[in-house]
């Protein structure tokens, strides 16, 4: 155990030294003592170092902001963890809790104060009773804080230390290769008392990006990192990462810094709380996404992004080319690392994660599509001066159903939900995916913002009766089957996250994948019909010799004898098979 804090702090160390300098090292390294000191050394091994896996197949992360739920005089952190306990159970077995912070914008994420809970949430005792039921992922919103924080306050004022906290610019500068993620002016002037000046703000006016390369920031956030991971917080969410550093005349983006910072961080949790994983948010391409696996020394998880738009297409063309081609040629993670995937959050879809993957052509019918269903579209600026689209802002049952069609829509939605939870790494659920929630238009309407189509919040009545016996609402048939899969799913050792994967060479129509337990005690194919009609496959498209295994299909539920085994068998429209052949 001390060979390993020893060889972190190196680490450590190395990279303080690479981002600030060497004479700056014995400040920076007695500050990190002080931090430590304050929340203790953690007992356990890293996972790592103890050949124990941090996940397997049980695990199953569910999305939602802290009061998605709300009932009268009951704080809502409280009301969520009621609704789970009763709707739920055990199907999930992470609740990654949005931001529940006090906030003045973006539903959380422009972030006043990191350390207190919204009063309008409930209070710390409430997310702590959530943390002994679930594995609890916390963001850390790192790139910005709210324009109205103390921090940004003081900076207006002229207060050490948080006037070196933000990024000043010469609006003349050149800021033509900033990769940008809005349409927003990306400079805020403000006044202060040494008059006009124009802050950073990537994301809006009302999220002032902080400034990395002042070691202070740094040191606030490795102590917010550290209260949440003593407030239970077993994974943490890195929000928009990759914008962190920021150097003129570069994108701006990926900036070898931020890299480094990202180590830092898991460096630092495998010294104080070495089970605690890290994840990062970074709505890119596929090559850029994945690069914050490092060499396995950075994230321990990251989105797959590019399954949200991939799977959506299939859906929409009944061709599975695309997802195929894209799925074949991933590269497993790094050992300790994996892919979180999800096909919604509260975020909408993004689309810079299919360049390279789709065809123009192809992307322009899916944004239309999707603006046929009543979604919205969100776009960014281009170093060329033109808007791009750059997430489509839409309910996923919505986006992958068929208007006037619930029975069609229910089963097309299972469908790329059933495949999303088949797929090498951990899945993660949007609340409002597991009620097959319809796009809030006059919520967006009245907020402003594209992103609140697919925001909703509940009150609990309106959910018991949504659930209840004699609703003809979607989500009274699919929640039931969405958990009863997810149940399915945690028993099978072939779905373990560290199972290597296979993409199988199929017709079009159809998209599939052998799983492998790491132990090879199991092996599982999923096999998903993404066509309107019947389809007819040879189980010798998956095995040879066939007939020398006893087959289950787990979903349906049907056994068969290898000797009895037809050469066929047949999806219906928009069915997945879970084959186990022993």
């Amino acid at each position: 155990m001390f060979v390993v804090e020893r060889r972190v702090y190196e680490r450590i160390r190395e990279r303080l030294c690479r981002l600030y300098g060497e004479d700056a090292l014995p400040r920076l390294m007695d500050r990190l003592q002080l931090i430590i000191g304050r929340y203790g050394v953690g007992a356990q091994c890293p996972p790592e170092a103890s050949g124990c896996a941090p996940w397997d197949q049980t695990d199953a992360v569910l999305i939602a902001y802290g009061d998605m739920v709300c009932a009268n005089n009951e704080a809502p952190l409280a009301t969520l963890r009621r609704f789970l306990e009763q709707h739920v159970g055990d199907a999930i077995s992470s609740l990654h809790l949005l931001p529940f912070f006090p906030s003045s914008s973006d539903d959380g994420f422009a972030i006043t104060d990191y350390r207190q809970v919204d009063p309008a949430f409930g209070g710390w005792a409430d997310v702590d009773a959530l943390a002994e039921d679930y594995r609890l992922m916390l963001d850390l919103v790192v790139n910005h804080v709210s324009s109205q924080s103390r921090w940004f306050r003081a900076y207006t004022n002229g207060m050490a230390p948080e006037r070196h906290y933000f990024i000043e610019v010469d609006p003349k500068a050149d800021l033509s290769k900033v990769v940008r993620p809005r349409t927003s002016a990306l400079l805020r002037s403000v006044q202060t008392p040494q008059g006009e000046r124009h802050v950073w703000a990537t994301f809006g006016h009302d999220q002032i990006d902080v400034d990395f390369s002042n070691p202070d920031v740094l040191f606030e956030y490795l102590d917010i990192l550290l209260f949440y991971v003593h407030h239970g917080a077993q994974i943490i969410r890195l929000d928009a990462i990759a914008y962190l550093w920021k150097q003129l005349g570069s994108a701006c983006i990926h900036l070898p810094q931020t890299h480094e910072v990202v180590k830092l961080l898991r460096d630092l949790l495998t010294l104080v709380a070495p089970t605690v994983l890290l994840m990062t948010e970074t709505n890119v391409p596929h090559a850029e996404n994945i690069s914050y696996f490092g060499h396995g020394d950075e994230a321990h998880l990251v989105y797959q992004f590019s399954l949200p738009p991939l799977l959506l297409h299939a859906m929409h063309s009944g061709n599975g080319r695309y997802l195929t081609e894209w799925a074949a040629a991933l590269a497993p993670p790094p050992p300790g690392c994996t892919y979180f995937n999800f096909t919604a959050s509260h975020d909408g879809i993004g689309v810079r994660p299919l360049e390279g993957l789709l065809p123009q052509s192809q992307l322009d019918g899916l944004v239309a599509a999707m603006e046929e269903r009543g979604g919205l579209i969100s776009r960014r600026s281009n170093p060329d001066g033109l808007a791009t689209p750059y997430e489509l802002n839409i309910t996923y049952f919505d986006a992958v159903g068929i208007p006037g069609d619930q029975e069609a829509s229910i089963r097309r939605f299972l469908c790329v939900q059933t495949i999303a939870m088949s797929l090498q790494g951990l899945p993660g659920i949007y609340f409002n995916s597991l009620l097959g929630a319809s796009n809030n238009l006059r919520g967006a309407e009245q907020s402003g913002r594209a992103r609140t189509i697919n925001r909703q919040k509940w009150a609990l009545p309106e959910l018991e009766v949504m659930l209840g016996e004699d609703s003809s609402h979607q989500a009274q048939r699919l929640l039931p089957e969405y958990l009863r899969r997810l149940r399915i799913r945690r028993s099978q050792a072939a779905f373990h996250p560290d199972g290597p994967q296979r993409v199988l060479e199929l017709p079009a129509g159809l998209f599939g994948v052998r799983r492998v337990a790491p132990d090879n005690s199991q092996t599982l194919w999923m096999v998903a019909n993404l066509t309107g009609a019947p389809v007819q496959l040879g189980f010798a498209r998956l095995v040879r010799r066939p007939r020398e295994l006893q087959w289950t299909e787990l979903i349906g539920g049907w056994h068969q004898s290898g000797e009895q085994l037809p050469s066929r068998f047949e999806l219906e429209p928009y069915q997945v098979a879970w084959l186990v052949g022993r």
